[in-house]
């Protein structure tokens, strides 16, 4: 088979096109994060959110206040329990990002031709001469033609909403630029992007650190998405940071949006929980024929290492339009043929007309492209990845997957108390849904157990195929073994939800002792 071909099933009948979808009770097997704000924080609005197939809530807090976003959270908190499905809380990071402050609020109109100055000085009122920035030392970076973006492209995919600059030159602090097309720019604040300039900003700033110190500790949030990460130290020093604040479990994923973040890849992948692939920033830094390189050979790069990659901005339109393109659905189509784990949303469910359609469509698209993803090639190519001679757990949860393959399971069911386990198998890229039983951790305080065990299945929901049942922390039946007791729960959910019945097969991977074991049964409903 040919490199483009190579995810992608053989024989697939061109007839199965006009075949209606199946309904299912996991609408993809491929996870779907969605921001929460303005158009998607009502109870209401949540509870349909995480039917349409939401499994983990971004609070983005380039925006608004922590008061807010607990008003939010809070309403997450209660849609969860009414609807009984579980879902992962992401604090996303500011980090160093610019931003033009237009505190009066009117809107800008800039003209192709004019010239603009950019200027460190917030007391000035900003105009189409005149636009006043968060950092004072952008003109010691940029030099004369380098490229300046402005506007609310990252956010709507919109060219009239954002403008282009060319820098002629600097004059102290302040830069002089060249309009390149004529823009309304709107709102109160700006993002501005420099393509391929090192801006000299920490990653996590003082204001992150804030809000990470308060808002995530109060919420014991479940991952972090650590903006314009740019080496492995950024990941280091974040680590760190949650250590000394008591977030032991937080997860951290890299948000890999400029060419420093690119440069570093390697080495953010070794540290990092997991990938963001911020596109929107991405797509000024890197020339366009450029973008679907990184995001087809980072994507690999993070299944060969068995780390989440989930990628953003797939339908912009969606904000303001009930149906995506033509050419964005055939892109989320291929980031799941690339192998990606989950798609972001962000103003298409932030602010956006249409986010519980948003989000049930684009799991449908997701599903419709794991029908025909050719999850044995992918089995083989990580196989060799890996490697002889493999450790013992990989060589059991390959295992495990083969199995499933071969006798045409229904289902994996994993037991695990950190998630390792589960997101193991995930890496094999099974075909069929991994039902992860998580045991809170022996020799646990009460207080620790009570949230440990939450946070280990929450995560698992940022994991491709992974779905999580929190066992009980008490053993429950006396007769019973830990191991039966979490089978028993793992095999009632399967048939309630609709994905096991009467002689489906099951994969189970456990470990027993210092061993790990694969066994294959079947499910029989008594």
């Amino acid at each position: 088979m040919h490199g483009g071909q190579m995810l992608l099933e053989e024989h697939v009948r061109l007839a199965s096109v006009l075949a209606p979808s199946k309904t299912k009770f996991f609408p993809s097997l491929t996870k779907i994060v969605g921001t929460l704000g303005s158009s998607s924080r009502s109870v209401e609005t949540i509870e349909a959110c995480l039917t349409a197939g939401m499994s983990v809530a971004r609070f983005d807090f380039s925006w608004l206040t922590a008061e807010y976003h607990q008003e939010t959270l809070d309403n997450l908190k209660k849609a969860v329990s009414n609807v009984k499905k579980p879902c992962a809380v992401m604090l996303d990071t500011v980090g160093p990002e610019l931003q033009v402050h237009n505190t009066p609020g009117e809107p800008i109109e800039l003209k192709a031709g004019n010239h603009v100055i950019i200027t460190p000085d917030l007391s000035r009122v900003p105009s189409a001469e005149i636009l006043p920035i968060n950092f004072t030392d952008l003109a010691k970076a940029v030099k004369k033609g380098d490229t300046i973006f402005i506007g609310q492209y990252l956010f709507t995919g919109s060219e009239t909403t954002s403008v282009w600059l060319e820098v002629l030159d600097t004059a102290g602090k302040d830069i002089n630029c060249l309009v390149k097309n004529s823009a309304r720019l709107s709102g109160s604040i700006f993002t501005m992007h420099v393509s391929q300039v090192a801006i000299s900003l920490p990653t996590l700033t003082s204001s992150d650190k804030q809000v990470i110190s308060t808002w995530g500790l109060q919420n014991n949030v479940d991952l972090i998405s650590l903006s314009y990460t740019r080496h492995a130290e950024d990941v280091r020093e974040l680590r760190e940071f949650l250590k000394s604040h008591n977030l032991l479990t937080t997860q951290i994923y890299a948000k890999i949006e400029n060419f420093e973040g690119l440069d570093h890849f390697d080495e953010i992948l070794q540290e990092a929980d997991g990938i963001i692939l911020s596109r929107g920033n991405l797509g000024i830094d890197l020339p366009p024929e450029k973008v679907f390189v990184f995001q087809k050979t980072a994507i690999q790069k993070c299944n060969m290492a068995g780390k989440p990659a989930i990628i953003t901005r797939v339908v912009d339109s969606m904000v303001d339009n009930l149906r995506p393109t033509r050419a964005e659905a055939t892109d989320v189509a291929n980031a799941v043929l690339d192998g990606t784990d989950g798609i972001s949303l962000g103003a298409e469910t932030l602010r956006g007309l249409y986010p519980v359609e948003t989000i049930r469509t684009v799991g449908q698209i997701c599903a419709e492209a794991e029908s025909v993803y050719n999850h044995s090639h992918q089995f083989k190519r990580i196989v060799q990845y890996v490697g002889e001679p493999m450790s013992h757990e990989e060589s059991v949860a390959s295992s495990a997957v083969r199995a499933a393959i071969k006798v045409k399971a229904a289902v994996i069911v994993v037991f695990t108390s950190s998630g390792r386990a589960s997101r193991l198998i995930a890496k094999y890229r099974p075909p069929m849904p991994v039902l992860a039983v998580v045991f809170p951790q022996e020799g646990m305080g009460s207080v620790e157990l009570s949230s440990f065990g939450i946070t280990q299945a929450r995560q698992c929901l940022a994991v491709r195929g992974v779905y999580p049942i929190l066992a009980p922390s008490s053993k429950g039946d006396a007769s019973m073994s830990k191991e039966e007791s979490g089978l028993k729960l793992a095999l009632g959910y399967g048939r309630s939800v609709g994905i096991l019945k009467p002689y489906d097969r099951a994969v189970i991977f456990e470990k027993i002792g210092d061993s790990s074991v694969v066994k294959i049964i079947e499910f029989e409903d008594s």
